[in-house]
């Protein structure tokens, strides 16, 4: 492993399970086997779900806690951005690391997870960016194998920034639910996607009879396609999955383009006699 290609960057480390989340530390220890340069700029509070969304309707808070290290109550979004544009402004970070999140970000996760929307948000702000993952199965979240992860990622992260990737693209990587040396390969993927059917909403009722809901995903084994990220992790592979910015969908444009004819081309402005005062 060419320890030179990472030596000397700066590093910004960030999560959406919270700035006390065992991923967080996780990633801390990886970060620093690749630079010594390495902060943290993570959520007070868990953040799960939270997507790509900013608060614009609520002032940030910040909080040192020690040299290198803030908590922000706020998103994992916002903790980029507060990162980037305020904490680290002088020098800005050269690399994005978010996570290691608490399960697996994989096929429609991807639209809802805060560790994937703070690789969006570095990337949207020019730093390249990484979301890294680590799925947990049946046995459930007590029993996540952290050091999967913290084994193959920097080997990982330096081969990805020597190879390089472009401007508008973020790079996903999840780790299967296996100790390390049951991995049984790495593999480059295309997102998958969910049975939706399998969304469940749970009624509860609290001490004052008064109704409440949980959401959450049947825990099920399916049968998803060779080459998508759903499958890598479920044959204990290491799916890495490029993701790109630009959510425009080039065939539709161009078939709607060709359907609506004249009407999608811009109408000449009318001319118009101007009669002197």
């Amino acid at each position: 492993m060419a320890k030179s290609v990472t030596k000397g960057l700066r590093i910004l480390v960030t999560n959406d399970d919270g700035i006390h989340a065992p991923g967080l530390k996780a990633l801390e220890k990886i970060a620093r086997k690749l630079s010594s340069d390495v902060w943290v700029v993570a959520p007070e509070e868990e953040q799960s779900g939270s997507a790509h969304s900013l608060s614009l309707a609520n002032p940030l808070r910040v909080r040192k806690l020690s040299a290198r290290k803030y908590a922000v109550r706020g998103t994992p979004s916002d903790c980029v951005l507060m990162a980037i544009r305020h904490i680290m402004m002088d020098t800005p970070p050269d690399l994005v690391l978010s996570g290691v999140n608490r399960g697996q970000n994989i096929a429609d996760d991807v639209t809802y997870s805060g560790t994937i929307a703070a690789a969006m948000e570095g990337t949207q702000l020019g730093v390249p960016s990484i979301a890294l993952s680590q799925a947990f199965g049946f046995s459930g979240h007590a029993n996540v194998k952290w050091a999967t992860a913290e084994h193959f990622a920097p080997e990982i992260i330096q081969k990805l920034v020597a190879a390089g990737w472009p401007e508008e693209v973020l790079i996903n990587v999840n780790f299967p639910d296996v100790v390390p040396a049951s991995v049984t390969g790495i593999e480059v993927t295309r997102q998958g996607k969910r049975d939706q059917s399998l969304v469940r909403v749970e009624e509860r009722i609290d001490a004052r009879n008064n109704p409440y809901y949980w959401l959450g995903f049947e825990r099920i084994l399916s049968n998803p396609p060779q080459g998508t990220d759903l499958r890598a992790i479920y044959e204990g592979r290491i799916s890495i999955t490029p993701l790109h910015m630009d959510l425009t969908h080039s065939r539709t444009s161009k078939a709607l383009s060709e359907a609506l004819g004249t009407l999608a081309k811009p109408r000449k402005p009318r001319k118009t006699s101007r009669k002197a005062p």
